[in-house]
């Protein structure tokens, strides 16, 4: 059996390494909530937790409008083949933000 190779790999890897560079702030952020969730008091937890969602939230709209507006440039066949190679890669990397990414 033959695996088919995503014709997107090699552009949705470089798209993820630029949001790195571009969004390193997003990315720091989601960190610092998780840590700061980690250590959070038991009466602080769910307040922590909420920043922490949050902060997913804000960096996993800025992965999906970045898939968005290349999607925009392709036909629908390639959109959706790109949008499935974009959201697996975005789970494959930071699971956190992968969860929701379909969703957006």
């Amino acid at each position: 059996m033959r695996l088919r190779r995503d014709p997107f790999r090699d552009v949705t890897a470089r798209q993820l390494d630029l949001f790195v560079e571009d969004e390193a702030d997003l990315l720091e952020d989601c960190r610092e909530k998780h840590r700061l969730y980690e250590q959070a008091d038991r009466e602080d937890r769910e307040e922590a937790y909420g920043d922490f969602v949050d902060a997913v939230e804000t960096a996993t709209e800025a992965l999906a409008d970045m898939r968005d507006r290349f999607a925009r440039t392709l036909d629908e066949d390639a959109a959706e083949t790109y949008e499935d190679s974009f959201n697996r890669a975005v789970r494959k990397r930071w699971p956190e933000l992968g969860l929701e990414i379909e969703n957006r």
